[in-house]
């Protein structure tokens, strides 16, 4: 007798379904694809999985006695890139959309998991699996609202893809790797994104008209290492506003809680990431976990101006001050806010210092969200390496 798995016999949940994470819910797309049949042991929220996805994906877990690795994960090799000829219109320099692009010319992959955008609306994304350079091109730029990318899982059986290669961040990831042995695939390359603080859309437009002077001409935005968020606007003029300026008390609960309770800030599971935080203003971190990560990288790296990561700086004092200022909800008058960027960029943290405070800030305003509300699950949610990061620093009581 012929067994059948699982998937094979699951339907997707309807739309507008109140899915198993609840409130807790990434909207990361498996619920919405047969495969929400192994949504209990695979989603991010409802089972941690770090030591056992690493060991699996990597070879090894990180080395939790390696400054390094406790912060961004396994690692076989790291460095600070930019495009030699920057892709108009990307991002940054486009490192992630040149390799999505390399992938498909070189058919190491029929098909790339990536994230387009929705005709009516800029930010409100659409997942796809991209079959040609132009289609990965078109999904350039980051999308920075919560996206349900597995959802295209459904699309793959009979669709004569094999090789996929798929770009997300850490909550989609580690679904995807939880069920990786099961896909009909033959190899499957994930190219990790870096991601902190999404939102629904609703929520990016209240961060849009408190923070920008013209939110309805934003057209993508990044909190950069030089600690002000840099909007780009669709008359291609840009603008910056500092971290310290932004109104806490009315952003403070935008951010969804999914976001408000993750710890993989630097995308544990990826076999390649491409960021910026643990690099120099104007460049691209990218950590290299594994030979797949390698080969990802191969495709580009001759197109690459590449240099070390580097460190400058102490973070802790700073940690510590904005932990405290978060949790008050304290709102900085403008002018105070630019004088203490100013300081900041020309004193803070710098490269992988810059790295380190911005999860630092992150692991801990999390553990203590987690703490106040979900403290039946502080315990087995907050991972190991975020509980040493977070043991550094003094918390307000739950």
């Amino acid at each position: 007798m012929v067994s059948i798995a699982p998937h094979e016999r699951a339907k997707p949940l309807a739309k507008g379904s109140t899915y198993p994470a609840k409130d807790l819910c990434s909207q990361c797309g498996l619920c919405d694809s047969r495969w929400v049949a192994y949504v209990r042991q695979a989603c991010a929220f409802l089972n941690q999985q770090f030591e056992a996805m690493e060991e699996r994906v990597h070879g090894r877990s990180r080395d939790l006695n390696n400054e390094d690795e406790l912060y961004f994960g396994v690692s076989q090799r790291m460095l600070s890139a930019r495009l030699r000829q920057p892709i108009e219109g990307a991002q940054w320099t486009g490192i992630v959309s040149r390799i999505g692009v390399r992938a498909l010319e070189t058919g190491l992959v029929d098909a790339v998991l990536c994230v387009g955008q929705s005709p009516d609306d800029r930010f409100t994304p659409v997942p796809v699996l991209a079959r040609t350079p132009e289609e990965v091109l078109a999904a350039r730029v980051n999308k920075p609202t919560l996206s349900p990318n597995l959802e295209v899982l459904e699309q793959l059986p009979g669709s004569g893809i094999r090789r996929l290669m798929a770009i997300g961040v850490g909550c989609q990831i580690q679904a995807l790797r939880a069920v990786e042995a099961t896909l009909p695939l033959e190899q499957l390359y994930v190219l990790g994104l870096p991601c902190v603080d999404n939102v629904s859309r609703d929520g990016l437009q209240t961060f849009l008209e408190s923070a920008s002077r013209s939110p309805a001409t934003v057209v993508h935005y990044e909190f950069m290492q030089d600690f002000r968020i840099h909007f780009r606007h669709s008359d291609g003029s840009t603008e910056t506003v500092p971290f310290f300026g932004l109104d806490t008390p009315k952003l403070k609960d935008v951010f969804a809680p999914s976001c408000l309770s993750c710890f993989d800030y630097t995308n544990a599971g990826a076999d390649l990431v491409v960021g910026y935080m643990g690099a120099t203003f104007g460049r691209q971190w990218l950590t290299v976990r594994n030979p797949k990560g390698q080969e990802l990288l191969d495709l580009v790296e001759a197109e690459l101006d590449v240099a070390p990561v580097t460190s400058r700086g102490k973070r802790q004092a700073a940690v510590q001050q904005g932990i405290d200022a978060y949790d008050k909800a304290v709102k900085l008058p403008m002018w105070l806010a630019e004088l203490v960027g100013c300081i900041v960029k020309r004193v803070g943290p710098q490269g992988l210092e810059y790295g380190r405070f911005s999860i630092d800030s992150h692991f801990t305003r999390n553990a203590l969200w987690v703490r106040r509300n979900h403290p039946e699950k502080a315990d087995a949610h907050i991972p190991a390496f975020a509980k040493k990061i977070i043991s550094r620093y003094r918390l307000p009581s739950p």
